[in-house]
């Protein structure tokens, strides 16, 4: 009784070392179609009212990531996006002038 109990202890130390060995030493899973990692955001905010336009706006600045979002304000205390620019994909685009 008493060996079996030592035979049971040892097979199931041999089995959790395998496991663990199993999951040390198979490579990480990467996906194929992964995005980029995003920068750490570096955020500037500035409050103003847009020409014609009658309710205040939020204009938030990533500069590491070179994102604008404009976020209206409105009487009802509510926030609304009311434009998205990336930056990057604007300054590389031809000008039209």
């Amino acid at each position: 009784m008493k060996n079996r109990r030592m035979t049971l202890a040892v097979v199931l130390n041999l089995v959790l070392l395998g496991t663990l060995a199993a999951i040390t030493f198979v490579p990480d899973a990467v996906a194929k179609n992964a995005q980029p990692a995003r920068a750490r955001g570096e955020y500037a905010l500035v409050a103003g009212r847009p020409n014609g336009q009658a309710s205040d706006a939020i204009f938030i600045l990533d500069a590491a990531n070179q994102e604008v979002v404009a976020l209206k304000f409105d009487s009802a205390r509510k926030l609304s996006i009311m434009g998205y620019r990336n930056l990057d994909t604007d300054s590389k685009q031809n000008p039209t002038r």
